[in-house]
């Protein structure tokens, strides 16, 4: 999905439009997330780009995209370019003594 998302209609106020635009992003996110997954793939992961225009817009992580499209309600903006490519994603596996120093620091917290 490359789109600009305009935030200015005559008839629909914009938290309106922001709500509609975040419900178009979830709905795009959980389509591609059902797709099969390629062979020695683990997950859906996603390319997130976000700016004002194509030419400015920066890398962002999924889960910052809902406050992105916030950001932009507030600056009130007229237009914002979004941009999320879906890609194979694979699992690394964590050394043994980080899962182990991970562990710790979880029982101490429980503490």
């Amino acid at each position: 999905m490359r789109k600009t998302f305009k935030l200015t209609h005559p008839k629909i106020k914009v938290p309106r439009l922001v709500e509609a635009i975040k419900f178009e992003v979830k709905k795009y996110l959980k389509r591609e997330r059902r797709k099969n997954l390629p062979p020695n793939a683990d997950f859906w992961d996603f390319d997130c780009r976000y700016g004002v225009d194509e030419a400015s817009s920066e890398v962002i992580h999924v889960s910052a995209i809902n406050r992105s499209i916030s950001q932009a309600e507030s600056e009130q903006l007229e237009s914002f370019y979004l941009e999320i490519l879906a890609k194979p994603g694979h699992r690394n596996k964590r050394p043994r003594e980080e899962q182990v120093n991970a562990e710790d620091s979880t029982i101490e917290d429980e503490e």
